[in-house]
Parts: C-alpha cells; sequence; structure tokens
C-alpha cells in the first residue's frame, strides 16, 4: 500500500513538474483514456475489498480498457461519429458502481470491526 501512495505522489508530482501540454486534438482520446484507466483502478481496488484481487487481471484490464477506449475513440473521430461518447457512458457507469460498491464494503468492514470490539 505504500508503495501504491508513493508511486501516486510521484506522477502527480512529476506530472505538475513536467513541461508538457496535450494539443487540443489528442486531449479527447487522452481524457478517454485516463477514464477507462480510472475504472480499472477503481475495479482492482474493489476486488481487493473484497479479496479476488489478481495483478495479471489487473494490468491486463488497465493496459487493454484504455487502448481500446482511445482506439474507439480516434475510429470515431476520423468517421466523424463521436463514439467516445459510448466509452463515457460505459466507463462512467462503471465508476459509480465501483465506487458504490467500495463504499458498502468499506462500510460493512467498519461494521464489522466496530461489533468486534
Amino acid at each position: 500500500m505504500i508503495i501504491a501512495i508513493l508511486g501516486i505522489v510521484a506522477g502527480i508530482l512529476i506530472g505538475l513538474y513536467l513541461p508538457f501540454e496535450f494539443t487540443t486534438i489528442s486531449s479527447l482520446y487522452i481524457s478517454v483514456g485516463i477514464l477507462a484507466a480510472m475504472d480499472s483502478i477503481l475495479g482492482a481496488l474493489r476486488s481487493s475489498l473484497e479479496n479476488k484481487f489478481d495483478g495479471v487481471i489487473f494490468l491486463s484490464g488497465f493496459i487493454v480498457n484504455a487502448l481500446l477506449a482511445i482506439s474507439l475513440s480516434y475510429i470515431g473521430d476520423k468517421l466523424g461519429v463521436p463514439i467516445y461518447y459510448a466509452a463515457i457512458f460505459v466507463f462512467g457507469t462503471r465508476l459509480f458502481n465501483n465506487i458504490g460498491s467500495i463504499r458498502r464494503l468499506t462500510i460493512d468492514r467498519m461494521r464489522t470491526k466496530h461489533k468486534n470490539k
């Protein structure tokens, strides 16, 4: 857990101080890719709380979901069809479902811990 927190802090610091900007065109693809990556991270947290976490599944899902979302956005952009709306809808829905499950699992754990005292 400490390694994950250090990685997040290092990533934030690198992102804040690295002088890199995305073009307007690529910002759509990057934002959809970030949404897909956030979905994978919250899914990993949820599976960890359910004691079902598998690192290979997490890593493959993280990469494949982000690449698929970016690819669909790119293809839709080239065809003139806003396919990225589908990715936003699906990953947004999954984010809220995962957050709800994480909240319920955390509350259940806190209640169980409180009853055992």
